[in-house]
């Protein structure tokens, strides 16, 4: 009788407890993918601004939409004892800051904005 209050016991606080597997990523541990700078070097300086500006924004729309998959992922952990894991969202904000470090890397390479 005392094996099968245990078991019971323990099935009834399993979402509790194991409710933090397969969690969304927080946007903040989300690391840059790979790119290289030599994609933009065809690219003057104004259009690297601009391009950066570019990723920036998405990179914002992104933030938003991980912190929003991690909010629904952490209710349907309390519920069903798992989240929803990473999506889209996730590999897609790891490209966009690749990309925004080749840019950055490709301004510092072409000297854009600074005075000689």
């Amino acid at each position: 009788m005392k094996i099968i209050s245990r078991i019971a016991l323990i099935a009834a606080f399993t979402p509790l407890f194991g409710g933090c597997f397969n969690l969304a990523t927080q946007p903040s541990q989300i690391t840059p993918s790979y790119t290289s700078e030599l994609k933009y070097e065809p690219y003057d300086c104004p259009r690297l601004g601009i391009e950066l500006n570019t990723l920036a924004r998405r990179e914002d729309q992104l933030v938003i939409a991980q912190e929003q998959r991690r909010k629904s992922s952490k209710v349907q952990a309390f519920w069903l004892g798992y989240g929803q894991g990473d999506g889209v969202e996730a590999s897609e904000l790891a490209n966009i800051r690749g990309e925004k470090e080749a840019v950055r890397k490709a301004i510092d390479l072409k000297s854009c904005g600074k005075q000689s």
